[in-house]
């Protein structure tokens, strides 16, 4: 391995997984199964992930920051698992990308409506992230999959986890959430569907 080898690994190691240069256009197989294998785990008890942390601290303490890191590390592989593109885009927050996933054929309204309202209402870090594994599944499971902004889901996260910071996450992500429905019922009163002749 050259030099520059070693410093373009470096430079990678200290950006976001979902953030790096990868090989192909999306991530590896093998990397997604080793960040899978963290759901429902202790952030920094898997081995496999460690290559994957930004915010692994040496004295082992888990961070608000390493706790958020590991599960939006967790939830990416889920949503990035056969998919051909990259599932993280920049600036789609949740409130947006599951405003979409209501405005789709495949879930009724009410359910993604509910599912939603349980992550948003959550009262503790692991429900939250429970309730945001099954949204980030029907993220998926839409054609084509709806990507999110991973970056961001690491700082709301992280906010989530201080008492002063969660009803913010929570305004942000409920306005997200209906200021596209709003949109989208505006767009439909301006533009009906004819009705047949």
């Amino acid at each position: 391995m050259t030099n520059s080898d070693g410093d373009r690994q470096g430079q990678q190691r200290g950006r976001p997984f979902w953030e790096r240069d990868f090989p192909k256009t999306v991530p590896e197989g093998r990397d997604l199964a080793a960040l899978r294998a963290g759901l429902g785990r202790e952030p920094g008890s898997v081995p496999a992930m460690w290559p994957y942390y930004t915010r692994l601290r040496t004295d082992g303490w888990v961070t608000p920051e390493l706790r958020a890191e590991h599960a939006a590390l967790a939830l990416f592989a889920v949503h990035q698992q056969s998919q051909s593109r990259l599932m993280h885009q920049p600036d789609i927050g949740l409130g947006w990308a599951v405003a979409n996933l209501r405005r789709s054929d495949k879930f009724s309204a009410e359910a993604v409506d509910r599912r939603f309202g349980a992550a948003a209402t959550a009262t503790s870090f692991t429900e939250v992230v429970a309730h945001l594994r099954g949204l980030v599944s029907q993220l998926r499971a839409l054609k084509p999959a709806q990507p999110l902004d991973y970056s961001r889901l690491v700082r709301d996260l992280c906010d989530w986890q201080h008492q002063d910071r969660v009803h913010s996450v929570r305004r942000r992500w409920g306005s997200q959430y209906f200021t596209i429905q709003k949109e989208s019922e505006t767009s439909t009163a301006q533009d009906p569907t004819p009705s047949p002749a």
